[in-house]
């Protein structure tokens, strides 16, 4: 029998053979080989009889096989693409698609809240979170029924997160059953958390988002560090991410900075599958001892109008939640007091009701 080499056994048994393995018995026979003529013995101790052979062993060693990894979401173009023609679309039975948080959140739904450093990002998401695992009701808004909720943080101190928390729930109507809210924060971690910016890093969420409907994520910057917001390539893996959540039937709510021109902070491709922004601004006149006070808004508002999409203010006074209507102002004198506190034109524009062309003109004094 002709002795195959490594190679060419892998290539015909390489899926069963442990390649190392097969590598030191042809060192062996090898060696072996070489010592035949000066009266070596054979590598199990005895000498080897006349006929036979002392090819290494070609049968594959004895090796537990490890199935491949198959990946939890895979894209649509290499299972194939559904298409739906006319009557199918028109025919077919669609499941409804129900709110986690009403009007603003649906089941399988990709939302954002924006806002500059310190105005109340994490009180409205934890707040949320709380209402979400209640079933309960947080502002104008209201949760179906009690679901299961992972809050991942990325900035604050841990102590910090349990002062806010507490006095969300004190606040509240309703308790979260104890598995429905949880949080995985950066700073119980001794290696902080994994960035949601590396494909292979998010893999290590798996376990703790497997039974969670809703995931909000405190903070963008800080769980995905390794994103450069202003390209819009970058958030690619961020948004698959996400998309891979929606289709196992899971929400996602990102926290995130606003950029200086008071949209959120880099590439407007963070909004593309999102069916809801909201943005929270300072009121006019606010100081800082009022403590968390602000104006909440819709900037996309996919699936719901009206009323339900209408902005308003909030504030956290004597421990409890109040709202109120925003009452639009289109003075010269609010226009200038606005401006004066470093207010943008957009957030004039939507304090106002006026356009940015008609705030320029009005500022610079022009009728």
């Amino acid at each position: 029998m002709d002795r195959q080499s490594p190679d060419d056994f892998l290539a015909r048994h390489g899926e069963f053979v442990d390649p190392a393995k097969l590598e030191a018995l042809n060192r062996q026979a090898e060696k072996f080989a070489r010592q035949k003529g000066n009266g070596a013995t054979h590598p199990t101790g005895s000498q080897p009889d006349a006929e036979r052979d002392i090819t290494p062993a070609t049968e594959p060693m004895p090796a537990a096989r490890v199935p491949p990894r198959v990946p939890r979401f895979v894209p649509a173009y290499r299972r194939g693409i559904k298409v739906l023609d006319g009557e199918e679309l028109l025919t077919t039975q669609f499941p409804p698609r129900t709110t986690i948080m009403s009007p603003w959140l649906p089941d399988k739904g990709l939302a954002m809240l924006y806002a500059e450093r310190g105005i109340g990002k994490t009180w409205i998401a934890l707040g949320a979170a709380h209402a979400v695992a209640s079933g309960g009701e947080f502002l104008c808004w209201r949760a179906e029924r009690p679901r299961k909720v992972l809050y991942i943080d990325g900035e604050m101190p841990a102590h910090t997160l349990q002062e806010r928390y507490a006095a969300i729930v004190r606040a509240s109507m309703k308790d979260a059953p104890r598995e429905n809210f949880r949080l995985a924060a950066a700073d119980c971690q001794p290696d902080g958390l994994p960035d949601l910016s590396s494909e292979e890093a998010q893999r290590f969420y798996d376990a703790a988002i497997a039974d969670a409907e809703l995931i909000i994520c405190d903070n963008l910057s800080t769980l995905a560090h390794g994103l450069r917001e202003n390209e819009a390539d970058s958030f690619g893996p961020v948004q698959s991410w996400m998309l891979e959540q929606r289709a196992a039937g899971r929400s996602v709510l990102l926290v995130h900075h606003a950029g200086k021109g008071g949209g959120q902070r880099g590439t407007s491709r963070k909004e593309d599958t999102l069916d809801t922004v909201i943005s929270l601004s300072r009121p006019p006149g606010y100081s800082a001892a009022e403590g968390a006070r602000f104006e909440v808004r819709f900037t996309k508002n996919r699936g719901f109008w009206g009323r339900d999409a209408e902005p308003f203010e909030a504030r956290f006074v004597d421990g409890a939640w109040t709202t109120s209507e925003i009452i639009s102002d289109d003075s010269d004198e609010s226009l200038h007091a606005w401006r004066a506190q470093g207010m943008s034109i957009r957030g004039i524009a939507e304090r106002s009701g006026l356009s940015k062309s008609d705030i320029q003109r009005r500022l610079k004094g022009e009728s």
